[in-house]
């Protein structure tokens, strides 16, 4: 029993950083209905800069940090105007919203792999590799502080969405975009902010993953990011409680998974998932179907 609640805290652990990813997905999909496969690569982004910050330039945990989160959250909103901004206030397609993301994924692997080449990188990790005593259960540090940041930003996400006047106007933009503008709601700049939280939240979730797996590359982020899309498609794209519950779920299923001696099929085990459930709910857990009149 101790040994599968210790599994179980691993995919929790696991499965929080799916969420904070998959939040970005669903964030994001909500308001502009944008798959943003650039998204994993964010967390890529995140971890270079903090390798940057700390290994090269050698700053403090404490300055390093906020840095590589202001800077990741920015590149967020740099994205969103240089590359989809036009292209959303022109309504076009969204064939060719996707294939701009799956350029501006190439764009950024590629100068990532310019500037740092392609042989992985590693950075010291700042939270000690010891476990604590939690209940007669001994996990890993690493992975209680991974699931409580999570939780805590999951439940301030949560609340500034649903509380606060920019929280409101992205709720509004994401029912009905043309019925916010002719509300005064600038759309524009609340899909900008959607993208810059997003990315925050990627670089929160980068950073706590490569704390337990320090090796950085500029391709890192593909299977990342493609688990977390997978995430917010169980939970329901574009539903907030679906992402967080999606992520938990793959998470789970991955460390257990694992811990029974099938990690060869980890990675088939997270895309079964996705394949039952498109079959038996394809909305996901807590999205809603959706008819168009013809």
């Amino acid at each position: 029993m101790d040994i599968f609640i210790l599994q179980l805290i691993n995919g929790l652990s696991l499965g929080s950083i799916y969420a904070l990813v998959a939040l970005g997905y669903s964030m994001v999909y909500g308001i502009v209905k944008l798959i943003n496969f650039a998204h994993g690569d964010i967390i890529m982004v995140s971890c270079f800069t903090m390798y940057t910050a700390m290994e090269i330039a050698g700053l403090p945990l404490l300055v390093s940090i906020p840095l590589t989160l202001i800077l990741t959250a920015v590149l967020g909103i740099i994205i969103e105007k240089l590359a989809y901004d036009r292209l959303i206030s022109k309504g076009v397609e969204r064939i060719s919203l996707l294939i701009t993301a799956i350029g501006v994924s190439i764009f950024l692997q590629s100068t990532f792999q310019l500037i740092f080449k392609a042989d992985s990188l590693r950075y010291q990790a700042f939270l000690p590799s010891k476990t604590i005593s939690l209940f007669g259960i001994e996990p890993s540090l690493k992975s209680v502080v991974t699931i409580i940041v999570s939780l805590v930003l999951m439940l301030a996400l949560t609340l500034f969405v649903k509380l606060t006047k920019v929280g409101k106007a992205m709720r509004a933009a994401s029912e009905d975009a043309s019925a916010a503008k002719l509300m005064g709601i600038n759309t524009s700049n609340v899909v900008a902010f959607t993208f810059a939280i997003g990315s925050l939240l990627a670089a929160v979730a980068g950073i706590l993953y490569f704390e337990s797996y320090p090796r950085i590359e500029p391709y890192m982020g593909g299977m990342l990011g493609l688990k977390a899309f997978v995430a917010a498609v169980i939970g329901g794209i574009g539903s907030i409680p679906g992402a967080m519950a999606g992520g938990l779920i793959l998470g789970v299923a991955e460390a257990m998974t694992v811990s029974i001696g099938l990690s060869s099929y980890s990675d088939a085990v997270v895309f079964g998932i996705l394949i039952i459930m498109l079959v038996l709910k394809p909305s996901g857990l807590f999205g809603k179907n959706i008819r168009e009149k013809v």
